[in-house]
């Protein structure tokens, strides 16, 4: 078991004066499995008017904002403590056909366990940044022959993702369609978490988008993972039965591999649009540039 304190800042700077800026940051951490949160904290510069705190409809911590006093910048600053042990895989799993039949099974009778089917099945569904796209279904069947593990697909998914790609920062935008991403095989994190979320999808499965942090340096020996220094993204599959082997289990696409201590969970949902860290609405300010900063750092006893 390992702690890590976390520090994100985002730094607005606006052309011309601001009036009034609502916005919702997702910016504290949740708790998860193998992961327990300590400490949290978010302060914004210039102080705030309004602040309140809630949990969206996925179990996120969001913080609803307003700034009514003119301004040129603002400094959002989230720091956290988080206490972490590595969840291992299960070494076998059902053939993935099972696991979705098992999903399509009608929900009649079930009276202890209807919310969270109900609440599962909602991650087999389409969303915006992840539709049912057919290049990324028929790009994600080849991992997923007749028979094969759950599990096994998933990982082999996210492991040709990684080798198949390249990632390059600025080549993307958010909006970017899926079908660019695989015709141009290029991208980041979140069009690789949302392109395997999409062909799982697409498969009958649930998959859901989750966003975290990777930690700055990795322990002597172990790899250097890409996506450090900035918000983080991967996948997260359902599967279903015993309680042992059941529940959701995480990948990362744009490193090829299962999660690790490393990985630290922010938020999850449907796809990016549920766990942006930051959005809202500003009167005013013209053209703005945001600077972003993470640090992740193991914290070692003295």
């Amino acid at each position: 078991m390992s702690r890590f304190r976390i520090e994100h800042v985002n730094s607005y700077h606006y052309a011309h004066t601001v009036g009034l800026n609502y916005g919702e940051a997702r910016l504290l951490p949740r708790a998860a499995a193998g992961q327990r949160v300590l400490e949290r904290t978010l302060v914004m510069t210039p102080f705030v008017d309004d602040y309140r705190e809630r949990d969206d409809a996925f179990g996120n911590r969001v913080v609803w904002f307003n700034l009514r006093q003119p301004h040129q910048g603002l400094m959002v600053t989230a720091c956290s403590l988080i206490e972490r042990v590595a969840q291992p895989l299960p070494a076998g799993s059902p053939a993935w056909e099972s696991v979705v039949e098992s999903l399509n099974m009608p929900l009649y009778g079930e009276v202890e366990a209807d919310a969270e089917s109900v609440g599962v099945r909602e991650y087999c569904l389409p969303s915006p940044h992840a539709p049912y796209e057919p290049a990324a279904i028929q790009y994600a069947r080849i991992s997923f022959p007749p028979g094969r593990p759950l599990l096994e697909a998933v990982a082999d998914l996210t492991a040709r993702i990684h080798t198949e790609f390249a990632y390059r920062p600025s080549a993307t935008q958010i909006d970017t369609p899926i079908s660019e991403v695989l015709a141009e095989r290029h991208g980041v994190c979140q069009d690789f978490a949302h392109l395997a979320v999409s062909g799982l999808r697409g498969l009958g499965l649930a998959a859901r988008y989750v966003s975290g942090y990777l930690e700055t340096t990795p322990l002597p020996g172990a790899p250097v993972l890409t996506g450090v220094d900035a918000s983080h993204a991967w996948i997260s599959v359902y599967l279903p039965g015993s309680e042992e082997n059941s529940g959701w289990f995480d990948f990362d696409p744009t490193n090829g591999t299962a999660i690790g201590e490393g990985h630290l969970t922010l938020a999850w949902g449907r796809d990016y649009g549920d766990v942006a860290p930051l959005k809202g609405v500003i009167y005013g300010g013209g053209m703005h540039q945001l600077d972003v900063g993470v640090t992740v750092t193991r914290m070692f006893d003295n």
